[in-house]
């Protein structure tokens, strides 16, 4: 699903490196959890993956593709088809309903589109549902009027529709209680199982690593880290 190769990244040709890795390989499917430290270049790695930024040195694959060769509309159509993110932000749209937030990959991709069936609202829907939201009471409300928590899991179902491939999380607990955050972690796995994705999930909360089949500091891989 994921290499990553000889990676050099730095915002500003005079500022030390960021991130400097030699190799990440993440296999399809495999559920990955990546902590460290808040400033420690996980957003960054995040936005590598994405082809959100790109890398000074080294090669950013992802499902095959070399996401340095794609350029323009190219790469903005690769990421909407393949990749659901799932921003420390959350990144709604405020001026859109609850319904018309999650099935906005919908919009940017036919094959995401495709991929959520006949009608993609009856899926918006579900998977609202399945994050513990009530839609009903919620459907008609501004989603800048909602609480954080409940904004996350919009972010999260808008994520998940058209099951994407590849599933980049942000921090996505950060907002929710213990023990809401548990039974949210149980929720997304669900459904990250039911569609096959390949998930990334980065936090500093060292606490959610049981959930997940393999566990790196990003200090383990990043030589641009303290003691890396």
């Amino acid at each position: 699903m994921i290499r990553l190769a000889d990676i050099r990244f730095r915002w500003r040709s005079r500022d030390p490196l960021v991130l400097d890795i030699p190799e990440l390989v993440v296999d399809d499917g495999e559920k990955l959890f990546v902590r460290g430290p808040s400033g420690g270049g996980k957003t960054t790695l995040l936005n590598l993956l994405g082809g959100v930024i790109e890398p000074e040195a080294g090669t950013v694959s992802i499902l095959g593709t070399e996401i340095a060769d794609l350029r323009g509309g190219a790469r903005d159509a690769f990421r909407a088809d393949h990749i659901g993110f799932v921003f420390q932000m959350f990144n709604l749209v405020p001026y859109l309903p609850l319904i018309d937030n999650v099935l906005l990959p919908c919009r940017f991709s036919a094959r995401r589109r495709g991929r959520a069936g006949a009608r993609p609202d009856i899926e918006a829907r579900r998977l609202l549902a399945h994050m513990g939201l009530d839609v009903e009471r919620l459907a008609g409300r501004p989603v800048s009027h909602l609480s954080q928590g409940e904004q996350q899991r919009v972010a999260v179902a808008r994520a998940l529709i058209g099951t994407p491939e590849l599933v980049i999380a942000d921090e996505p607990t950060s907002a929710l209680d213990e023990n809401a955050r548990a039974a949210f972690l149980s929720l997304l796995m669900e459904e990250v199982d039911k569609a096959g994705s390949t998930l990334i999930f980065v936090s500093h909360d060292a606490r959610l690593q049981p959930a997940f089949g393999r566990s790196l500091a990003l200090g383990e891989i990043n030589r641009a880290s303290p003691g890396g």
